[in-house]
């Protein structure tokens, strides 16, 4: 009798996981060729020392011909990137490419706060009926260029596409930056083409 107990239990337990997993997977969908997408962040996103047509959300339009909205700050933190969401998001993105808290991490920020801020973000973009892929930022310190762990963990919470790993490698190549921290224009076309290979795996672009 105990074993058939044991045994109902370890049932239960994978049953109750395969639903997690199951209903805390948001499910993506196939971009149509009008659709938006908002590219939402700070100055890596706008482009800095780059011209406007050579930021990732310019070359991200050319390569797949879809519609971008560069609405990237420089200078800005997350707690004020969370207070200009919404009016971006009135303009219906199909899409949002969340990247952002390079300026929390340089300016030695909460964490805390910045997870909190990136979960309202894609929480907002979700409800607002957007699919998000948010980018991780790595710490700039002399010692780590290791994206922190709170990126993941606002990805798995969420459900939304994660991209963790080109900007670390951008930021530890001396040859796609246009100074310590921001990416030339072969940084930035990178990201573009990063950015197309991940959203093509989850079946979002052609």
């Amino acid at each position: 009798m105990n074993k058939l107990k044991i045994v109902l239990f370890l049932l239960l337990m994978v049953f109750s996981f395969t639903y997690f997993l199951q209903n805390n997977q948001k499910e993506s969908i196939k971009l149509s060729q009008n659709a938006l997408v908002l590219a939402y962040g700070d100055s890596i996103t706008y482009g800095h020392n780059v011209d406007q047509n050579q930021s990732y959300p310019a070359i991200l339009a050319g390569k797949t011909g879809l519609k971008v909205i560069n609405a990237g700050v420089p200078g800005e933190d997350s707690t004020h990137g969370l207070k200009r969401l919404g009016g971006f998001l009135k303009k219906k993105p199909s899409l949002v490419i969340l990247c952002h808290g390079a300026n929390d991490i340089l300016h030695q920020k909460s964490q805390k706060v910045l997870k909190e801020n990136l979960l309202k973000m894609v929480e907002m973009a979700q409800n607002a009926g957007a699919q998000v892929l948010l980018v991780g930022v790595p710490a700039f310190t002399p010692t780590s260029l290791k994206v922190l762990s709170l990126y993941k963990d606002v990805a798995e919470e969420t459900g939304c596409i994660y991209e963790g790993d080109v900007l670390t490698h951008i930021e530890q190549t001396k040859a796609l930056k246009s100074d310590l921290v921001h990416p030339n224009v072969q940084g930035y076309a990178l990201m573009a083409e990063k950015f197309i290979a991940v959203l093509r795996t989850n079946g979002i672009v052609n």
